[in-house]
């Protein structure tokens, strides 16, 4: 059967026993499998196909967990690892090598910035920054060296949204690939493999596993051979999942559709009346149809996201009053789960980048970004209000 996405997310991958088949994934707790068969006990050490070997390079709960993303994102093909940064930090190491070249966009999230700054600086890999939905940006930096193209469905922290097709569209013509982190998205909002993504990144920490439970991330393919190379170098590198962090990614996979329904509805909620709000400068969410990517994103997503930012007059005393007088809203790092979380980019996720690369980003010393949970709108309402006054 083709399956929605809402009914793949609660259908996962199961296996089969004995005639039986176990209503949710079982946990695989277990560091290695024994054989009966040398040739396959060989075979399997081999391939991320063949027999469960050991933990680090296959685990049946860990590939229920890449199969069931691999769905979502209609791919081919996926590799699960121990957060987020271990996706794209896989991604990134196995494809490229000293001298190679990316275009990416910005702004990026801190971490992937940083990772592409380290390694300018080790490795010698140039990187030219280009708009999110600049096509053209892409044809003119593309060079014979360029090997990849990083794009972010919705950007970190001011939800700019890039124009996948038309950028995936200008890298392929340079024969560059596209690597897009969706995990802002989620696969409910927008798969990228549809719109010419060769690999799809997740931090599975968010809203994929949505209960603030677990470290996790996935690399997902649109082509098996591209995921053969980067799971030869993830294995190696040692970066794959834990089956138990798997098996609770499985479990919030299944709501997860349900849950983007109720985080975009507060959003739009917030977002709104925080744009009429005096104290308020700037609302940040494509939603809104100020936003700059309003008309991109209106045409690539099935909803605008559960993450927005805010710019407050006053600029950090007065963001740093407003997150100090918040009582139900969360002062906290990472998103996606199901209460309401606050940060300051500037000193938290986005402390790599210096006074230049945040006025770059869009980023002021007074932005505060919101990861909007699954509580009554207008319970969030009132603690915004009592904290804006």
């Amino acid at each position: 059967m083709t399956l929605r996405p809402e009914t793949r997310a609660v259908h996962l991958p199961r296996p089969e026993l004995n005639g039986s088949t176990p209503i949710t994934v079982p946990i695989y707790q277990t560091s290695g499998f024994a054989f009966d068969s040398p040739a396959v006990f060989a075979d399997g050490m081999g391939r991320p196909d063949g027999a469960f070997v050991y933990g680090r390079l296959s685990n049946p709960t860990v590939r229920a967990l890449e199969e069931a993303v691999t769905g979502l994102e209609g791919g081919q093909a996926a590799v699960a690892t121990g957060s987020g940064m271990g996706a794209i930090n896989s991604v990134l190491l196995a494809l490229l090598s000293p001298g190679d070249h990316v275009i990416a966009q910005r702004p990026l999230y801190g971490g992937t910035a940083h990772m592409l700054a380290d390694l300018t600086a080790r490795f010698g890999v140039e990187v030219t920054y280009v708009r999110e939905a600049d096509p053209a940006a892409v044809r003119e930096a593309a060079r014979p060296e360029t090997k990849l193209l990083y794009l972010e469905t919705i950007a970190n922290p001011m939800t700019q949204v890039a124009d996948l097709p038309g950028m995936a569209s200008a890298a392929r013509e340079a024969g560059v690939l596209t690597v897009v982190d969706n995990t802002f998205a989620s696969p409910i909002l927008c798969r990228p493999i549809e719109h010419g993504a060769d690999v799809v990144v997740h931090s599975t920490t968010k809203y994929l596993s949505g209960h603030t439970d677990v470290l996790g991330g996935v690399a997902v393919f649109a082509s098996a051979e591209l995921h053969r190379k980067v799971w030869s170098y993830a294995i190696e590198l040692g970066a794959t999942a834990d089956p138990f962090a798997a098996w609770l990614t499985l479990r919030g996979i299944q709501t997860l559709a349900l849950r983007m329904e109720r985080h975009c509805a507060n959003t739009r909620l917030l977002a709104t009346r925080l744009a009429e709000h005096p104290a308020v400068a700037a609302v940040h969410w494509p939603g809104l149809p100020s936003h700059p990517s309003y008309d991109v994103a209106a045409k690539l997503l099935t909803d605008f996201g559960g993450v927005f930012s805010f710019d407050l007059r006053g600029g950090r005393a007065a963001g740093e009053a407003f997150m100090s007088s918040v009582r139900l809203a969360l002062l906290a790092p990472s998103l996606g789960g199901v209460e309401t979380l606050i940060l300051h980019p500037a000193t938290t996720s986005h402390r790599s980048l210096d006074a230049a690369g945040l006025a770059a980003a869009g980023i002021g010393e007074g932005t505060v970004r919101v990861s909007v949970g699954i509580e009554h709108p207008e319970d969030l309402w009132a603690d915004f209000a009592q904290a804006l006054g």
